[in-house]
């Protein structure tokens, strides 16, 4: 096992992955920008090394800076988290070339599952459903009517290295294509300086559904059953929750299956996540694999008991897991607490906390590296926090999720626990009547 870990995040993720170290008697070193000096994962680590300014490209993306922390503090392996660097290839490369174990799969893994086209394509050969959609890159405007044509509208445009929703446009008809096109290439490159596009068949009235998965170094892989991830605004989650109310037994069974083909496909290991859309017919179709562990990833903990973060350490460290698959035992309903302003397009809303109080109670989590007087710096993501809740039945996980966040009190700043509070009381929510796109509809009050 691991002497000491070096944690290459921030915010709630490195403090979430500091506590699971303490657990197993690991040591952890925490990296931190001066703008987040004072945050709590940097009190919490047995040490800590500031990488640089506040901008992400002076520090949480510095591989020097980051590769120099690990030599000065004899750390002997890395945890990526979530974001930044998690899904770099090339700095899990260089950490294999100087002998620190990266906490996540190989570089190759990483870079057969990045590229949307190579991914869809390994899928195909999987035998896992994807979408219809063209065989490689658009070359030009015209290659994209053409492929239109053949696949019929709707469809949809993506960034080959995308995520998050950039360089992505669904175009309705011919007359929209020419621009859709032109804007999702210019997005893709200035978001992933590769403005490679692809086209698929648009899925309407889709679930974005996920199955947690994890495989070890022998070949074994098994999945964790599946989180509904549909309420969501411009491709980003807000709320969470397995299982999903749209699933059948069947289904699960299927997606599974599915999710334990993709990973076997490219021998998997470390934990990670099997990404589909499933249309109202409950045809599903992979979408993406996410090779780190995820942002979610405690509401899966919740339903089965499973430490994800402590098995995905063991993994690294040579551990065979049991290979079994895992079924939800209890209902979890994740919030991602934001500093956003849900009453203004869901405005950013970075400054200092002035009072905070969060909730507890039977079936009541947190995960959050805020507290009084912490000031949200405004360069990195805005998510300061999740509220996760469960119990027996999901009426009753909302129902303690309705309580929890009328419990939590955080004043300084504006946070999406007034949107939280209006969905958890909204009729088609709690009946599951919801897509993808359900949120293109909600209005605060």
């Amino acid at each position: 096992m691991f002497k000491k870990i070096l944690i290459a995040n921030r915010g709630e993720i490195a403090l979430r992955i500091i506590r699971t170290c303490k657990e197993m008697g690991i040591k952890t070193v925490a990296v931190y920008s001066t703008a987040d000096k004072d945050s709590l994962h940097v009190k919490f680590a047995d040490e800590a090394v500031c990488i640089g300014k506040p901008a992400s490209v002076d520090s949480y993306l510095n591989i020097p800076h980051l590769m120099a922390a690990v030599e000065i503090t004899n750390a002997d392996a890395i945890h990526p988290g979530y974001g930044f660097l998690a899904e770099n290839s090339k700095f899990a490369q260089i950490c294999f070339d100087h002998n620190i174990k990266f906490i996540g799969p190989t570089p190759e893994m990483i870079n057969s599952m990045g590229d949307k086209i190579t991914a869809k394509e390994t899928m195909i050969k999987a035998g896992v459903p994807v979408v219809p959609g063209v065989e490689g890159l658009l070359r030009d405007v015209d290659h994209a009517k053409k492929s239109a044509a053949e696949i019929d509208y709707p469809v949809i445009l993506k960034a080959t290295a995308g995520g998050g929703g950039k360089g992505m446009r669904v175009v309705w008809e011919e007359k929209e294509i020419e621009k859709s096109f032109e804007n999702a290439k210019t997005e893709a490159a200035a978001s992933f300086k590769n403005d490679g596009i692809y086209m698929e068949k648009f899925v309407e009235e889709p679930r974005h559904i996920e199955i947690q998965i994890a495989g070890d170094q022998f070949g074994n892989v098994c999945h964790l059953s599946e989180r509904d991830c549909s309420i969501q605004r411009r491709h980003q989650k807000l709320v969470e929750e397995s299982p999903s109310p749209f699933m059948t037994t069947d289904l699960r069974e299927k997606m599974g299956e599915a999710a334990i083909k993709a990973a076997s496909a490219i021998n998997y290991e470390s934990v990670g996540t099997v990404e589909f859309l499933v249309d109202k017919h409950r045809n599903f179709y992979f979408m993406e694999m996410n090779t780190r562990i995820q942002v979610e990833h405690c509401v899966t903990e919740e339903v089965i008991n499973y430490d994800l973060i402590k098995e995905q350490i063991k993994i690294a460290a040579g551990d065979k897991i049991s290979g079994r698959n895992y079924y939800p035992e209890m209902h979890a309903i994740e919030c991602r607490i934001n500093a956003e302003d849900p009453y203004n397009d869901f405005r950013p809303s970075p400054g200092r906390i002035t009072v905070l109080h969060q909730p507890g109670g039977h079936g009541v989590r947190v995960d959050s590296h805020a507290y009084a007087g912490y000031v949200i710096p405004p360069y990195y993501d805005s998510m300061i926090g999740k509220l996760i809740t469960m119990a027996q039945t999901r009426d009753e996980a909302i129902d303690t999720m309705s309580r929890a966040l009328s419990e939590y009190i955080i004043e300084g700043i504006k946070t999406t626990i007034p949107f939280h509070i209006q969905l958890m009381q909204n009729e088609d929510f709690r009946k599951g009547n919801f897509t993808t796109k359900f949120l293109e509809g909600f209005k605060m009050s």
